[in-house]
């Protein structure tokens, strides 16, 4: 990463609080790129070929401050290509343990170990969508905690970190100083999040929580265990979300395999299968990936395959992505 600039927090801390100069933070920035060929059929391809070439841009802005009292805070912003903007603010208390607030920022709790099945490039449901103009053909059965809300996380014991999110209405829109979301029946998202990696090469996970909808709470449970023995890891992973709704319980199993042929260059293969309450037609994902890294430049693929996308009977979907990453 390279720092293009760095400007002092106690220039910009007149309205709120007199910085010193010994605490005074710095705020860095930083880039990457990601150029990718993507390829797509199934049902949603219907003769309409468009450019499948495009580029992945973003920039990122982040500073550190240190309290008097030996505590850190931080801010962190990311504009992307396409001009949404996501932020975290962090709190780090020590062996207290380290609070933060995201907005439309990578998970929450439970969210934070949704599938973490090894891949040496994306996850196998990754771009699977069975019909592009409709946004209830997209896998199931993976279990969420939000993405803007308060995150709690301790690893204060050795080999144990905890991750406790909330979402408040379960929003993911972003809100400036002083603004609130809206109106809306969504109740709040609560999770928690365990990992135990105590043992060389094992991680123990597990989770729970209850996703706000418009008038009731969906339970969501998973749990797992990955293993890495040399240049091989392997993962498995068990998830159920039980909605209040009529059959409509889901239960995934995934299963994946990594190989390292040497520090540069990985390969993949994983698979998913959902059961939904009721249904005799289950959703079926199989994916492979192959990543390769030399310096700041990193070469990935994947091809991922889909039926019965939301344990619906013909709805298929095949996704192919080759990017070249660039890190600046």
């Amino acid at each position: 990463m390279n720092n293009f600039k760095k400007i002092g927090l106690s220039a910009l801390a007149g309205s709120l609080v007199a910085f010193s100069a010994a605490n005074a933070g710095s705020l860095s920035v930083s880039g990457a790129a990601k150029f990718t060929y993507t390829g797509d059929t199934g049902n949603e391809d219907a003769g309409d070929d468009g450019n499948r070439f495009g580029i992945a841009q973003s920039v990122g802005f982040s500073g550190t401050a240190e309290l008097d009292n030996g505590h850190t805070a931080s801010i962190s912003h990311a504009v992307n290509g396409s001009s949404s903007t996501s932020s975290v603010i962090t709190y780090d208390m020590g062996d207290l343990g380290t609070l933060r607030y995201q907005q439309d920022s990578g998970a929450l709790g439970i969210g934070i170990i949704d599938d973490l099945t090894p891949s040496a490039d994306e996850e196998v449901w990754n771009g699977i969508d069975a019909d592009l103009g409709s946004s209830n053909e997209t896998p199931v059965g993976r279990v969420s905690g939000g993405t803007t809300g308060f995150n709690y996380r301790n690893a204060s014991v050795e080999g144990i970190t905890v991750d406790v999110g909330y979402s408040p209405k379960s929003t993911s829109n972003t809100n400036d100083e002083g603004g609130q979301s809206g109106t809306g029946g969504l109740r709040s998202t609560v999770s928690v999040a365990v990992q135990y990696t105590g043992f060389e090469g094992l991680n123990i996970y597990a989770g729970t929580g209850e996703v706000g909808n418009a008038s009731n709470d969906d339970d969501h449970d998973t749990y797992g265990v990955k293993y890495a023995w040399g240049p091989v890891t392997v993962g498995y992973q068990h998830s159920e979300i039980d909605k209040v709704a009529a059959n409509s319980d889901l239960s995934t199993d995934a299963y994946s395999i990594a190989f390292a042929v040497n520090e540069n260059l990985s390969i993949s293969y994983g698979s998913q299968e959902t059961e939904k309450a009721g249904s005799t037609t289950d959703q079926k994902i199989t994916g492979m990936s192959i990543g390769y890294s030399m310096g700041g430049m990193t070469i990935k693929a994947h091809n991922n395959k889909g039926e019965n996308i939301a344990n619906t009977t013909a709805n298929e979907s095949e996704h192919t992505e080759i990017a070249v990453s660039f890190a600046f």
